[in-house]
């Protein structure tokens, strides 16, 4: 069964790049724009990991982040944000994100990292960023 990836970010472009990238890594990929269709797309496809944006209007990436792991604490949830906010970046760990990258980040390293978590290897453990 293929696995599925849910790219969140309100940026259009990002979520098209990052959509074409998965999908040719033979990915079922889904996106939302906002929070409130991202938990919509969680309760109704349980994805197996998640591309969230930190800064989203309305609901934030913590929030959202927040609410995915009372939905389902097993989805593998990696950060993206465009601000080197230690402090969210720790609370987002915290919360029970896996890691985190760095906008602009290296779409190859974003494709591995993916990658490795989707195919169960173990991971450094490490937030990775640029």
């Amino acid at each position: 069964m293929k696995k599925k990836v849910l790219v969140v970010d309100d940026q259009n472009g990002i979520r098209v790049l990052l959509m074409e990238v998965f999908s040719n890594e033979g990915y079922d990929t889904y996106q939302a724009s906002n929070g409130k269709l991202a938990l919509e797309i969680v309760r109704n496809v349980s994805p197996d990991l998640i591309l969230l944006d930190m800064k989203i209007p309305g609901m934030d990436g913590l929030d959202i982040l927040k609410h995915v792991k009372e939905i389902d604490v097993s989805i593998k949830v990696i950060m993206m944000t465009a601000y080197g906010e230690l402090d969210m970046i720790k609370e987002a760990t915290d919360l029970g994100a896996i890691m985190h990258f760095t906008k602009p980040f290296d779409i190859d390293e974003l494709r591995l990292a993916v990658n490795m978590q989707l195919n169960n290897e173990p991971s450094s453990g490490f937030a990775v960023g640029s």
